[in-house]
């Protein structure tokens, strides 16, 4: 797949191969911890690592968005969809269209 994104669609997270590699370090990271706040969880997080290099680095977006939001079709114009061949329903590359 390029640089785009992968989708999975309900209940196959089985083949989401972060699941698989990540979450399992995560998860050993925050063991046992009362979550009192975001900043603890980012913390604990952002020290995920293992021995063969995992590495996990966090960012806390905090913004509130709007639900229910629908795409204008000026936006749709500019943006092109690049659909990957393997599984192209999911895993697709959005390149903007510089004007």
């Amino acid at each position: 797949m390029r640089n785009g994104k992968a989708h999975y669609p309900p209940y196959t997270s089985k083949y989401n191969p972060i699941e698989h590699r990540l979450f399992p370090h995560v998860t050993r990271s925050c063991q046992g911890v009362i979550f009192e706040s975001v900043e603890i969880v980012e913390e604990l997080i952002a020290k995920t690592k293992t021995k063969t290099g995992l590495q996990v680095f966090t960012t806390i977006l905090d913004g509130v968005y709007k639900t229910g939001r629908k795409v204008t079709e000026e936006f749709k114009q500019m943006m092109e969809i690049v659909f990957d061949d393997y599984l192209p329903q999911w895993n697709y590359t959005a390149v903007p269209q510089i004007q």
